[in-house]
């Protein structure tokens, strides 16, 4: 058993090692979301002034931000495939499970790229400031598992429609409603304090199970979106 699993992990990490020496060598989904994310930090700045921004503001106004730029930044996973004409390569070479682990860790790390600058950027230029240090790391890891998980199912299934651009918020944003309201709940605690981790223990446990049956059901589904 341990042979046939060690190649699987061989196989899932090669899909990732190729997007992320493609994405260093482009640097198209990087420099997308480096230029979004301080943009749109900076016209909150603008329009706020120096009025002072309650918790539940700011939290709202991050993950707005992250999501986003997530569905602009993420959704060329599956895209890029078909445009080098590779996804008959992948297909011959490599298991539909191993595609979507690949996809999927490539994707969760740019994600923490990506909101690693987003809380940056927030917390140095609105002022904010972090009670829970660890519950927003808590949070932050949690809720980019299930992002992931979901961009990654639903890239795959838009790459070959005509019309990619729109399709991918379109197609997530309902899907993400219970991760966005958690997130935004542990994100909330995270920066007023209070009762910090207790306050947010059914928004941690929300994250955790969306993240797990987006997962699962994606694993269990990807087979057949990925060969039909």
């Amino acid at each position: 058993m341990k042979q046939p699993f060690k190649a699987w992990l061989a196989g899932a990490w090669a899909v990732f090692e190729k997007d992320l020496r493609l994405e260093l060598r482009s640097r198209y989904a990087v420099g997308m979301l480096l230029m979004f994310v301080p943009a749109s930090i900076l016209l909150i700045l603008f329009a706020t002034g120096q009025e002072p921004l309650s918790p539940r503001i700011q939290s709202g106004l991050l993950w707005i931000v992250i999501l986003f730029a997530a569905s602009i930044g993420l959704g060329r996973s599956f895209v890029s495939e078909e445009d080098r004409g590779t996804v008959l390569l992948l297909r011959l070479h490599t298991r539909a499970s191993m595609v979507y682990a690949g996809k999927l860790l490539f994707n969760f790390f740019l994600i923490l790229v990506l909101e690693a600058v987003a809380v940056f950027t927030m917390i140095l230029l609105l002022n904010i400031e972090v009670a829970h240090s660890g519950l927003l790391a808590s949070t932050i890891l949690l809720g980019s598992l299930g992002l992931a998980g979901a961009t990654t199912l639903l890239a795959a299934l838009i790459a070959r429609a005509a019309t990619r651009g729109p399709l991918l918020p379109v197609l997530l944003f309902p899907l993400l409603v219970p991760l966005l309201m958690s997130v935004v709940a542990g994100t909330r605690h995270a920066f007023e304090g209070g009762f910090g981790w207790g306050a947010s223990g059914e928004a941690l446990t929300t994250l955790a199970a969306f993240a797990g049956v987006v997962i699962t059901a994606a694993v269990l589904l990807f087979d057949f979106v990925w060969n039909d």
